[in-house]
């Protein structure tokens, strides 16, 4: 047995020093048999939001990611400094951004163009006076609109602002100019484009990570009675830059360089990576598409519209799988590439949370997928952390009180 499934079992939240004062909570264990396998479930509250209160580099928005906390408590147990550590199914870049936090190397992949664009500044972030006076020389014009109408979103000059800055970076991005700070505040702006607090370029509206039709937001601003305010997006931009580089220090900055020097960073489809050479991943840390709940292309519109990309092409690119069948399927390939770049006794880890209260169990498919690739399942780890208010996580309802449930499963290649 390894030294990681001992860690487990015998894991209880007072004794672990990464977390703060909590009740002692102890592992429960359960199997179920699957080939005459029997599969261990570890079930226990193993990170909460308050276990080493995460980066703040971490604090961008996307639909569906995890929290840093869970790709944490498997880099720690299962890699060492200078290991490869990597994300197939990408995202904001949680896995990857972590990994380079905890000085490993991070490859990160995602189908989805904007992954990158969220992820690949906060690797190798600029200063907050690089920033600034990147911001002073963009030259904003205030004759300006939008080929589509988000007149429902933006004050007049808020909109020819962010027009301006797309403008600016569309004509960066063809004269091969767009450098560190350029891409930092597309990054920056494109969080920025729709939120409910005065911290957005928008008008009260939902939060950041799932942007509203047009219909939808002026159905908002006629129930609240609201209308767009000017928003000075330069302000903001620095702002948030502010708040996302507060946690770093000069000796995180540096290894974080260092880091970005040896990254990879992917735009391709998970089940064929051939840059990624056999045998040269010590720990996979991901989360996939689940079925065909959330629509990241039409979520992400927005964002896609400002950084001039294809909503039609990327979503056809997403494989949103509807039924078990196709996304058995289609994991099944990727654990075939999952195998040719892991190392012999490296481990992957892989999240398929809690679906249609666990009557869909894809953590069970995913371990028959694992072992007929040729990997050895070491058991699940149910993470239950219990929270106290209304919320609705991948179709769980759970009101008053309930849990927020990750189901990971937890593989290794043989030697």
């Amino acid at each position: 047995m390894s030294n990681f499934i001992k860690y487990i079992e015998n894991f209880n939240l007072q004794d672990n020093s990464l977390f703060f004062d909590n009740d002692k909570y102890s592992t429960r264990i359960e199997n179920f048999k699957y080939n005459g396998f029997s599969i261990p479930k570890y079930i226990n509250e193993f990170w909460t939001s308050k276990q080493r209160q995460a980066n703040s580099l971490h604090e961008v928005s996307y639909r569906a990611c995890f929290k840093p906390q869970l790709p944490r408590f498997f880099i720690e147990g299962l890699t060492e400094e200078k290991d490869t550590v990597y994300d197939p199914f990408s995202g904001r870049g949680t896995s990857a951004l972590e990994a380079s936090l905890l000085n490993r190397k991070a490859i990160a992949n995602d189908i989805n163009p904007l992954s990158l664009i969220l992820l690949k500044p906060r690797l190798n972030p600029p200063t907050i006076s690089e920033i600034n006076k990147r911001l002073n020389e963009i030259i904003f014009s205030y004759n300006l609109t939008s080929d589509i109408d988000l007149s429902m979103f933006y004050d007049e000059n808020t909109l020819s602002e962010l027009v301006s800055l797309k403008n600016y970076l569309i004509e960066k991005k063809d004269n091969n100019t767009e450098d560190e700070v350029d891409d930092w505040i597309r990054m920056v702006a494109t969080n920025r484009l729709t939120g409910h607090s005065k911290g957005f370029f928008s008008v009260f509206t939902l939060p950041p990570n799932q942007a509203v039709s047009q219909k939808s937001q002026i159905r908002i601003n006629e129930k609240r009675q609201q209308t767009p305010d000017y928003r000075n997006i330069k302000k903001l931009i620095l702002g948030k830059s502010k708040q996302l580089l507060s946690g770093i220090n000069t000796n995180t900055r540096k290894m974080l360089s260092e880091n970005y020097n040896s990254s990879l960073l992917l735009n391709l489809d998970a089940r064929d990576t051939p840059q990624i050479k056999d045998n040269s991943i010590s720990l996979t840390v991901t989360s996939p598409p689940f079925l065909d709940l959330v629509q990241y292309a039409n979520d992400n519109w927005l964002r896609l519209w400002f950084n001039n990309l294809n909503a039609d092409e990327i979503a056809r690119n997403i494989v949103m799988a509807k039924t078990e069948e196709q996304w058995h399927n289609f994991i099944f390939d990727v654990f075939k590439e999952l195998f040719r770049i892991t190392k012999p006794n490296a481990y992957i880890a892989f999240e398929v949370g809690d679906l249609k209260n666990g009557k869909v169990k894809l953590d069970e498919i995913v371990v028959s997928i694992g072992i007929e690739v040729g990997l050895k399942c070491l058991g699940i780890i149910i993470n239950e952390q219990v929270f106290t208010k209304t919320s609705n996580i991948w179709g769980v309802k759970n009101n008053h009180k309930g849990t927020n449930t990750n189901r990971i499963v937890i593989f290794q290649k043989g030697s």
